[in-house]
């Protein structure tokens, strides 16, 4: 299975934010959208970085309340680890243990395409293994 599978069924639209937002606007669209992590972009959508809940959490506990009118370039994650369509399921887990990340930009020809959540590598996998396990059953039934 791939990152394209994934994306074909959960959709491609990812929310996203600019550098130069506030922190606290952030954390206002992470609340209201019950979500984890932000894709930072620029100019025609390339990815500049990652915001996710841990990143203002750790410029709050640096900072106190004061982070919250920084700007999210100065708490983001700029070295983003990324995939594509073209990705297998196996790659991105690997991906997202070695590196510690839960959520996965997936870049389309320089430009955001996309986003994995360790939730939706657990989802696919789990009916994967559902699939599987009914064409056991079907070929020991007959």
């Amino acid at each position: 299975m791939h990152v394209r599978a994934i994306l074909d069924e959960k959709g491609r639209k990812v929310l996203t934010i600019r550098p130069d937002a506030s922190l606290q606007d952030a954390a206002k669209m992470l609340h209201e959208n019950k979500i984890g992590a932000l894709v930072v972009v620029g100019v025609n959508e390339q990815i500049k970085g990652i915001l996710s809940e841990r990143d203002i959490v750790n410029a709050v506990a640096r900072n106190g309340s004061d982070a919250l009118q920084k700007t999210v370039s100065t708490a983001m994650t700029a070295n983003v680890f990324r995939c594509t369509e073209d990705t297998t399921l196996d790659g991105l887990m690997t991906l997202m243990t070695e590196k510690r990340c839960r959520h996965i930009p997936v870049e389309t020809d320089g430009k955001l395409g996309g986003m994995i959540s360790i939730g939706d590598v657990v989802k696919s996998r789990i009916r994967e293994i559902e699939f599987e396990a009914e064409e056991i059953k079907a070929y020991i039934a007959g």
